[in-house]
């Protein structure tokens, strides 16, 4: 029976390649066509491969909405809160992970840090949309014209000296973070709070969500802070390949 369902398996990434006719088949799998042809019609029963009018098979619209059904229902939070909970352990700072949606950056989740100091934030909250590190991940991933069109309808309060003065800047720095794959938050929401953060991607290689490390200047320093971001992005990364089931590509 696994061999069956082993050789059933292995014809998906052969049809994923393009149509395939029974020789084709049978011979990848090396087996005889007849049994190449059961499995066919198994899968076929399925809805999982569909034989088109030429006698060859390409892969079922059932296999699709099977696929979209199980990314729907993936829960980014809930994947991604262990990690948070040991990068935290690691490196004693607040841990946050965002997402964006119709037009804003919400926190989804948040775990404090070890010292007295607390963050104002909180799940269900959206950030600084012009100053955030997370933020900032969220849009630098949004298609050019998508992303000018909303950069150039936002507001740009000056929170401290340091934030984003306008849509020309922003541009500019989401420029930047797409080119790095990571941005910063230093001083620009409260002139003693650092932020830095990397992105989670989805299967389509897309932005999904983003995590960060934050901390006052009294316990660490920008600098110091900036330290922790390969840390950082190994965390993101391994959510990545949970969430995704893809091996990021991090520099």
């Amino acid at each position: 029976m696994s061999q069956t369902v082993d050789r059933a398996l292995s014809i998906l990434p052969l049809l994923a390649e393009g149509p395939a006719d029974l020789g084709q088949v049978a011979d990848r799998l090396g087996v005889h066509k007849s049994t190449a042809l059961r499995l066919l019609r198994t899968l076929h029963e399925h809805g999982l491969v569909y034989r088109q009018s030429d006698q060859r098979y390409r892969l079922g619209a059932r296999l699709f909405a099977l696929a979209q059904e199980a990314v729907e229902n993936l829960d980014i939070r809930e994947i991604a809160h262990p990690h948070l909970v040991r990068l935290n352990e690691q490196c004693g700072h607040t841990v946050h992970l965002a997402v964006y949606e119709e037009n804003e950056v919400l926190y989804i989740d948040k775990v404090e840090s070890r010292y007295p100091v607390r963050m104002y934030s909180r799940i269900g909250k959206p950030v600084a949309i012009t100053v955030a590190a997370v933020a900032k991940l969220c849009l630098a991933d949004l298609p050019e014209a998508e992303r000018r069109a909303r950069v150039e309808k936002l507001d740009y309060p000056m929170y401290t000296s340091r934030s984003t003065p306008n849509a020309a800047a922003f541009l500019k720095e989401l420029a930047k973070v797409r080119e790095q794959g990571w941005a910063t938050d230093l001083g620009g929401h409260e002139e003693s709070i650092n932020c830095v953060a990397a992105p989670v991607r989805g299967a389509d290689g897309r932005v999904a969500a983003a995590m960060s490390v934050s901390a006052p200047n009294v316990v660490v320093t920008a600098d110091e802070l900036l330290t922790l971001l390969p840390l950082l992005r190994r965390t993101a990364d391994a959510i990545t390949s949970e969430y995704s089931g893809r091996s990021p590509t991090t520099a």
